[in-house]
């Protein structure tokens, strides 16, 4: 139970229930939190944290963007999360890194630039009861009708937490409809990607996936890409109308916590075969890969055992 957790918070360990920080401080008030996601699976050498490095890398980036300050190195970020994990006793779970700030301030700009360091370590099934959509059954999609926001406007790669207000929205929208999950378009009208997920969509033989630019550098979008090119599939990214969605062959998500979620139901048409079968090679690939059991990925795997 999450009451058992303990945090990272700066380099100590507080009980989950003590991982707090003022309601006016900054980042709680407006939104300038910055984190990263990431899994943990368990395998026959033991507990591996998927794509750690890439992770770190992306949470740098989104710092820069943003024009913040960590205060820790890559080692630094490796060992803090590595640590985490062990005290926790999790082997197969979710990370999720937070970057915040905690001083209350009632102005728009920040009273500094580094950031406080969170890290929270949980196990989904034990603690949350599992996800909520299983990806053997998949999920019913809508188009949604908010569009993403737009790289003009704020600096999208960031994975600032007022950025995913967009999602919840589009989220929100779907559910309302009776739908689960949802797919936004970009403000130019062509499809860009979930509320927290990417989109691939097979049509005629070939995966197909939204170019970068208007959404997330997402790492597992990026890890079904060359695990896809791996196994000789055609694929092609650029910017798709929302038509090809209703005329796909297959359709699905990916993200941190699930990898693939098979599409059953998009707007009022059901696939012919959910999943699919590209759909099934890769989550039968993915699922090979995070349990170590590909030797081609395994450098994407990070013991928890190894030396920093």
């Amino acid at each position: 139970m999450l009451e058992n957790r303990f945090v990272y918070m700066n380099g100590k360990y507080v009980p989950w229930d003590q991982a707090t920080v003022h309601m006016m401080s900054h980042s709680f008030s407006r939104g300038s939190g910055i984190f990263e996601v990431l899994s943990v699976h368990d395998t026959p050498a033991g507990p591996m944290i998927f794509r750690l490095d890439e992770h770190i890398e992306r949470l740098h980036r989104s710092a820069a963007l943003l024009d913040m300050d960590l205060p820790l190195s890559t080692e630094g970020f490796f060992e803090a999360v590595h640590a985490a994990v062990k005290r926790n006793g999790v082997r197969e779970g979710a990370i999720k890194i937070m970057g915040y700030y905690p001083q209350v301030a009632f102005e728009i700009l920040p009273l500094q630039k580094t950031l406080d360091i969170a890290i929270f370590v949980i196990d989904p099934a034990e603690d949350l009861g599992g996800l909520k959509v299983s990806t053997e059954e998949g999920t019913r999609l809508c188009i949604s009708r908010w569009r993403k926001l737009d790289p003009q406007t704020v600096p999208i790669e960031a994975k600032a937490a007022a950025n995913y207000l967009n999602g919840m929205m589009a989220r929100k929208d779907a559910q309302s409809r009776g739908f689960e999950m949802a797919v936004m378009l970009d403000t130019q009208g062509f499809v860009a990607e979930g509320g927290t997920e990417s989109v691939f969509l097979v049509k005629d033989g070939r995966l197909m996936t939204p170019s970068e630019g208007t959404v997330l550098k997402s790492i597992t979008r990026m890890s079904v890409i060359q695990a896809a090119k791996v196994t000789g599939m055609d694929i092609s990214e650029g910017r798709f109308s929302p038509d090809l969605l209703l005329e796909a062959d297959e359709i699905f998500l990916s993200a941190t916590p699930m990898k693939i979620m098979p599409v059953k139901q998009i707007e009022d048409r059901v696939p012919a075969r959910v999943p699919g079968p590209m759909t099934q090679t890769l989550s039968k690939l993915m699922g090979e890969i995070v349990a170590g059991r590909d030797e081609r990925f395994k450098a994407w795997l990070f013991p928890l055992e190894q030396e920093i």
